[in-house]
């Protein structure tokens, strides 16, 4: 008899599958349950519900960066398309020919006007990669936002089509006409895309997806065709953008053509990548970092959009894993061995980063006040910063100045 050798199991484990697999997704609706306990106002349901569209629509965009490597420019497409069936749909039930269909399902319109989208667009697209690609998915973003000012009957032309979401079948006892009863709705659609866009990427197209992504010529000498593999993963995240599309229609009650642009499909790359593609739930905390700072940082100032470029610019230059990746360097550095000097040095890291952010942040918006010549004044924190006084302007430039350079020493050790 030949003894059998015990080797150690690379498989996990049921509890840590638990853990990873299903823990995160209790965690997500506990939370999603319990925000409306909390007596959130009417401005906060708003932005909870613009932060769960986003995040499965930036889900949805990070199945073809992430997983599959396609990085398009075009991905509002198919959101925008997905939100337009299910606007239709709202209509066809509103009078009378879908009355039997329960709003609440309209974000499965959603999802198969996108897929149906993905499949048809993704044919001929999906025959090139890299930049090809990229250079595709803009040029056909450009073709039907263009096509949605034309083609009026169906996209409504600068006006879009509206609709009315408080028809038809109430499922769950909701009319979905208070923004509380909406927030439920996306809730729970938010958790069900999540769920199964997690799913789909432990399927084994999903996998397989990863594969193309790393080295297709490996993949097409076991037996698999990239060029397929990248369609169907390009159709079910043209049918999730979708999903997002309907969920959209239904919160916001109407769809323009500039859903169709290259703005939202730009916006959803930087939710993606701030976030950090490498980790599935990167996306997710992209999404609610830049709706957040959408929301309620343009009430603030003018510049928000330069700081979410300089934001973005930082995360390409110095964090690629982005915002996720920095969150799970930050925790290992913190447990792990010699974390207490470790600490120390991203300390005095992180104090010159926010010291040279404060002088930008005063640089910026001193120079909008003194660009519009009205006489504005900046006062953070009740220090008043005239943008025609000298010192004002050494401030800004020593604060940036300094800061960069403590940044370069504390880096540098």
């Amino acid at each position: 008899m030949t003894a059998t050798l015990d080797r150690p199991s690379l498989a996990p484990t049921a509890s840590e599958k638990f853990r990873t697999r299903v823990l995160p997704f209790v965690v997500m609706g506990v939370v999603l349950f319990a925000i409306p306990l909390l007596g959130p106002s009417r401005t906060a349901l708003s932005l909870l519900n613009a932060i769960g569209i986003n995040i499965v629509f930036a889900l949805s965009y990070n199945m073809l960066l992430g997983k599959a490597g396609l990085l398009s420019f075009g991905h509002a497409v198919y959101f925008g398309l997905g939100g337009y069936a299910a606007m239709h749909a709202m209509i066809a039930i509103e009078d009378g020919p879908l009355g039997f269909v329960p709003v609440f399902a309209l974000p499965l319109v959603g999802f198969a006007g996108g897929a149906l989208a993905g499949a048809i667009i993704g044919w001929p697209s999906c025959r090139r990669a890299g930049i090809p690609f990229a250079m595709i998915s803009l040029g056909i973003a450009e073709l039907v936002a263009a096509a949605g000012f034309l083609f009026v009957s169906v996209f409504g032309g600068e006006g879009g089509v509206s609709g009315d979401r408080m028809n038809g079948i109430e499922l769950f006892g909701l009319s979905l006409g208070p923004i509380e009863e909406v927030y439920w709705f996306v809730a729970f659609w938010t958790l069900a895309g999540t769920v199964a866009i997690f799913a789909f990427s432990r399927t084994p197209l999903g996998k397989m997806g990863e594969a193309v992504r790393d080295n297709p010529e490996r993949v097409m000498f076991v037996g698999y065709d990239p060029q397929r593999v990248r369609y169907l993963v390009f159709v079910a995240a043209g049918g999730f953008a979708g999903l997002a599309g309907g969920m959209a229609a239904v919160n916001y009650e109407i769809f323009t053509p500039l859903s169709l642009s290259v703005i939202p499909s730009g916006l959803v790359l930087l939710m993606a990548y701030t976030g950090g593609i490498r980790f599935f739930w990167g996306p997710i905390l992209g999404a609610v970092v830049l709706t957040i700072m959408q929301s309620s940082l343009s009430d603030v100032t003018e510049a928000w959009l330069l700081y979410l470029g300089v934001l973005f610019i930082a995360i390409v230059m110095f964090a690629p894993d982005g915002l996720a990746g920095v969150l799970v360097a930050a925790w290992r550095g913190a447990t792990g061995d010699g974390s207490g000097p470790r600490l120390a040095r991203w300390g005095r890291a992180v104090g010159a980063a926010a010291v040279a952010f404060l002088g930008l942040v005063v640089l910026v918006e001193v120079a909008i006040r003194w660009s519009s010549g009205f006489g504005e004044v900046f006062e953070p924190l009740g220090v008043a910063l005239p943008p025609g006084s000298l010192l004002t302007w050494a401030l800004a430039l020593g604060l940036l100045i300094g800061g960069l350079w403590l940044l370069r020493r504390a880096v540098r050790a």
